[in-house]
């Protein structure tokens, strides 16, 4: 039997309580025409938390234990937007701990994107939103590849109304880490595909390769968000195959929200990182020309 979780989805903004940073803009002005010609109201919603705190920051919040999850949105919070789980790595998961954890992010205004990668069809889509972790019931997001074709979306988007809520899918179009397969022809099938669902909350970007996130901002248009990881204050390779972009030039290339990990959570100081990282988000939103 499914676990029901009690998570409901991150708070209205309300634009004059200011950010952290320094008083708000009205999204629409920070936005231009990505506010004015969005279609998804879970978009114009992240627009909106972004614009109250400055930050176009999601957090890859990888830490492997509920303690260190909690710690993060204590120190982080306020400094970004949403963020990235990845509900099956933490050791000591229970249905209760992850229930206040969803409500600590509520609290703290961020969206919660469970970094999932969906690849089935639409079936198995739907089946595996319930299950053990019941994605369903506490996520605003989640990603997928469509090399199964349009159905994973459908899917996607039946296992939320099965529980009465309601989401958005992020489907890889890029990705940023050495030797992977999504190559030109098969970015531009997702894109052609992805753009005129309605399930379909945005796409996710390189964020290391400001000309190829140019290039995909081109072809996805205003009306779809475009989500970035690769990107790091301190530009070059990574662990693993992962490579780094400047965040600054990955906002002003098209994306609209830079997902930063150890950037942040491995700092000395993750508040400060965060901050940093809000700063260099915010400048390229105030800074590029779409």
């Amino acid at each position: 039997m499914n676990m029901m979780f009690v998570c409901q989805t991150a708070r209205a903004t309300t634009i004059e309580e200011g950010g952290p940073t320094g008083p708000t803009m009205e999204p629409a002005d920070a936005w231009g025409r990505r506010w004015v010609n969005a279609t998804s109201t879970l978009a114009k919603r992240y627009m909106e938390v972004a614009t109250a705190k400055r930050s176009l920051v999601c957090l890859a919040a990888d830490r492997n234990t509920m303690a260190g999850l909690f710690s993060l949105i204590e120190e982080v919070g306020d400094h970004v937007a949403a963020l990235k789980t990845h509900v099956d790595l933490v050791d000591d998961w229970t249905a209760d701990a992850w229930s206040d954890f969803c409500r600590a992010a509520q609290h703290a205004n961020l969206l919660i994107f469970e970094d999932r990668k969906f690849a089935d069809i639409g079936k198995i889509s739907r089946a595996q939103m319930a299950g053990i972790y019941d994605i369903r019931s506490w996520s605003d997001l989640v990603t997928a590849h469509l090399i199964s074709g349009p159905d994973v979306v459908d899917g996607l988007q039946a296992g939320w109304d099965d529980v009465g809520r309601s989401g958005g899918v992020l489907l890889l179009a890029q990705m940023s880490s050495r030797g992977n397969l999504l190559h030109p022809a098969y970015t531009t099938e997702v894109v052609e595909k992805g753009a005129s669902h309605s399930g379909v909350f945005g796409f996710i970007g390189n964020g290391s390769r400001p000309a190829e996130l140019k290039a995909l901002r081109e072809a996805v248009g205003d009306e779809k968000m475009i989500w970035t990881p690769g990107v790091n204050l301190a530009v070059g390779d990574g662990e693993m195959g992962q490579r780094y972009g400047d965040p600054t030039e990955a906002v002003m290339a098209g994306s609209d929200c830079i997902i930063v990990g150890s950037g942040i959570h491995k700092a000395s100081d993750p508040k400060q990182a965060a901050q940093a990282y809000a700063e260099a988000s915010w400048s390229g939103l105030l800074n590029r020309t779409g």
